[in-house]
C-alpha cells in the first residue's frame, strides 16, 4: 500500500475521544472491510451480551456470579438501590479515611502521622495498585507505598529492612477477598511478627480490604484493626482497581481517585456504542481477533513510550491472559483460547527486542502507547530544535514504521498526558475490550479455573511435606527416597518428595541429605 493509501486508511480508521483526548489507531492492522463485515453478527451478540452483563445478568456462569466492575465508576447502573448506595458510601468512607490519615487525625501510637504504606496482596490485589502507583503517585506523596506481592522470604525481608526505622509510622493494607489466599496470608503473618519484634501492636497499623464476614474481616474485627473496606463477589481481582482494592492505596498516596473513576466512566460510555468503528474497545477486540485468527495465534507485545507506564504491560498480562486463557468455551468445547502478553517500554525496546520483532518470528502484533505531553515544563533542546521528547516520539513512529514495512501489524493508543483520568480510561478501555473479545470467541472471561488448580496442587504439596517430615521424625535411621515415599503413602510422588527434601535441606529445616546430590535415586535422608 502506497503512502497516500496508508494516509487515507489512517484517517478512515482513526478513533478520537474528544473528552479524554484519546486516539486509537488500528490502521496498521491489515484487516479489510470484508473481514469486518464477517464479524458483524459476532459483534452484535457481543454488544448485547455486554448490555445484559451491565444490567446484572449472571455473566460468570461457573461461579453463578454477576460481573459488576462497571458499576464501581457509575453506581447508578447497579441493579439494586442497595448496591448503588453501598458503592457510593464505600467511596466516601475511603476518601474520609485517607484524609484523616494524611492530616494526622488517624495516627500511629508512637508518631504524629503515618509516612509509609505496606500493601500486601497478590495478583489483581497487587498489579493494579502497583501500576497506578507507578503511573500516578506524586514525587513526594503523603504516604510512600511499598508492595509485598509474593511469598518470597527474601523479598519480604527487603521491604521490612528498608522500613526498619520507620515501621512505627507505617500503615499496613492487607488485601484478600477470602483472607485465606496463601500469599497475602503469609505476608500478613510475617509483617505482624516484624511489628511484634518492635513491640508494636499490629492492630493499630492494620487495614483489611476483604469480603464482608471473610476470615480476614472477622480477624480484623476481633483484633480491632484501624479500618475495614469491602470486596465484592461480583468484582474479580483483575478488574478490581476501581474498587477499594485500588482506591484505598491510591487515595492514601494523594492520587485523585474521583478523576480516575470519571475517566473510566467516560470510557465506559464510549465503549457501550454498538458500532465497531465508533467503539474503541470493539476496535481493539476486532484487531486482536484478526491478528490471532480468533484463536490467539499471535502474542500481544505492549510497548508504552513513557516511563510511568512501565507496569502497564504487567497489569495487562493478568487482565488479558487470566481472562482469555481458557481451555473450554461456554458450550464445554475444548478450544484452548488466550492471547499471550508481554512488553517493556520504549525506547528501551529499541535496544532490547525490537530487532526480533522486526526480523524474527512474526508471531505477534504490537501495541504502542503514546503520550503527547513530554513533561509539565518546557523541554531544553538536546540538538538544535530537538528535545529528548522529540527523540522519544521519533522512536515510537520509527518502530511503528519499521514493523509495518516488514509486515508486522501494530496498534497505537495515544493519550494527551498520564493523569488520573487517562489512566482510568486506559483501564476501562482494556477491561471492555477483554469482555467483547471473550464474547467473540465464546468463553467465560470472568473465572480462572487454572489458577484454582494451581492453588490446589500447591496445597497438596504442603500436605505431602507434613507427612514426609513426620516420617523422618519417627525414624532413627537413614532412609532412601523410595522408603520415605512408601512410609508416607506416596509411592507415586518420589520426585515431589525429593524436591521437598532438597528445599528443607537447603534451609536447614531438620533434614539431612547424604550421598551424591547429582544422583537423587542413590540419596539417603535423615532427620537432623
Amino acid at each position: 500500500m502506497d503512502a497516500r493509501a496508508l494516509w487515507q486508511r489512517y484517517q478512515n480508521w482513526l478513533y478520537f475521544h474528544e473528552g479524554l483526548g484519546l486516539y486509537l489507531d488500528v490502521s496498521r492492522m491489515r484487516f479489510d472491510d470484508t473481514f469486518v463485515e464477517s464479524l458483524r453478527p459476532k459483534f452484535d451478540k457481543a454488544f448485547a451480551d455486554m448490555a445484559e452483563l451491565e444490567k446484572g445478568a449472571i455473566a460468570n456462569p461457573d461461579e453463578n456470579r454477576m460481573v459488576g466492575h462497571y458499576w464501581l465508576r457509575n453506581p447508578d447502573l447497579a441493579p439494586t438501590p442497595e448496591l448503588t448506595q453501598e458503592i457510593v458510601q464505600t467511596l466516601e468512607q475511603i476518601e474520609a479515611f485517607a484524609d484523616k490519615v494524611q492530616t494526622g487525625a488517624i495516627h500511629p501510637p508512637r508518631a504524629s502521622r503515618f509516612t509509609d504504606i505496606i500493601s500486601i496482596g497478590i495478583g489483581g490485589s497487587a498489579l493494579g495498585p502497583q501500576f497506578v502507583a507507578e503511573a500516578l503517585s506524586p514525587d513526594f506523596p503523603p504516604l510512600k507505598i511499598h508492595f509485598i506481592d509474593n511469598s518470597d522470604p527474601a523479598g519480604i525481608d527487603r521491604i521490612l529492612t528498608h522500613l526498619r526505622n520507620s515501621l512505627s509510622s507505617t500503615l499496613v493494607l492487607v488485601i484478600s477477598k477470602s483472607g485465606g489466599t496463601p500469599e497475602p496470608r503469609n505476608g500478613m503473618i510475617e509483617v505482624k511478627k516484624a511489628y511484634a519484634g518492635q513491640n508494636l501492636e499490629f492492630a493499630h497499623y492494620a487495614v483489611a480490604i476483604t469480603s464482608v464476614d471473610s476470615y480476614l474481616d472477622k480477624l480484623a474485627q476481633t483484633e480491632g484493626w484501624l479500618a475495614r473496606f469491602p470486596m465484592y463477589d461480583w468484582v474479580g481481582g483483575r478488574t478490581s482497581e476501581m474498587s477499594a482494592v485500588g482506591l484505598v492505596p491510591a487515595a492514601l498516596q494523594g492520587i485523585d481517585v474521583r478523576a480516575m473513576l470519571e475517566g473510566a466512566k467516560e470510557m465506559d460510555d464510549a465503549t457501550r456504542v454498538a458500532d465497531v468503528k465508533n467503539n474503541p474497545a470493539a476496535l481493539l477486540a476486532l484487531s486482536w481477533y484478526f491478528a490471532g485468527n480468533g484463536k490467539g495465534e499471535k502474542d500481544m507485545v505492549v510497548l508504552p513510550y513513557k516511563d510511568s507506564l512501565l507496569l502497564f504491560s504487567r497489569y495487562l498480562q493478568q487482565l488479558v491472559m487470566e481472562s482469555l486463557g481458557k481451555e473450554k468455551d461456554l458450550d464445554g468445547k475444548t478450544v484452548y483460547q488466550g492471547i499471550a502478553v508481554y512488553g517493556n517500554k520504549g525506547s528501551t525496546d529499541q535496544h532490547a527486542y525490537v530487532q526480533q520483532l522486526r526480523e524474527g518470528v512474526p508471531n505477534f502484533f504490537a501495541t504502542l502507547i503514546e503520550v503527547l505531553e513530554d513533561r509539565k515544563t518546557p523541554s531544553p533542546e538536546i540538538d538544535p530544535g530537538v528535545t529528548s521528547g522529540d527523540y522519544l516520539s521519533g522512536f515510537l513512529q520509527g518502530t511503528r514504521q519499521a514493523l509495518y514495512e516488514n509486515h508486522r501489524d501494530s496498534i497505537t493508543v495515544t493519550i494527551p498526558q498520564v493523569n488520573a483520568r487517562t489512566v482510568g480510561a486506559l483501564i476501562a478501555l482494556y477491561e471492555r475490550a477483554v469482555g467483547l473479545y471473550a464474547s467473540l470467541v465464546n468463553i467465560n472471561a470472568y473465572h480462572q479455573p487454572g489458577v484454582e488448580a494451581g492453588k490446589k496442587a500447591a496445597a497438596a504439596i504442603l500436605d505431602l511435606q507434613k507427612r514426609v517430615v513426620e516420617v523422618l521424625q519417627k525414624e532413627k535411621s537413614e532412609l532412601s527416597l523410595a522408603e520415605v515415599a512408601e512410609k508416607a503413602n506416596a509411592a507415586d510422588q518420589i520426585e515431589a518428595i525429593y524436591k521437598i527434601l532438597r528445599h528443607l535441606h537447603a534451609n536447614h529445616r531438620g533434614v539431612m541429605l547424604h550421598g551424591n546430590l547429582a544422583q537423587p535415586s542413590s540419596l539417603k535422608v535423615s532427620a537432623s
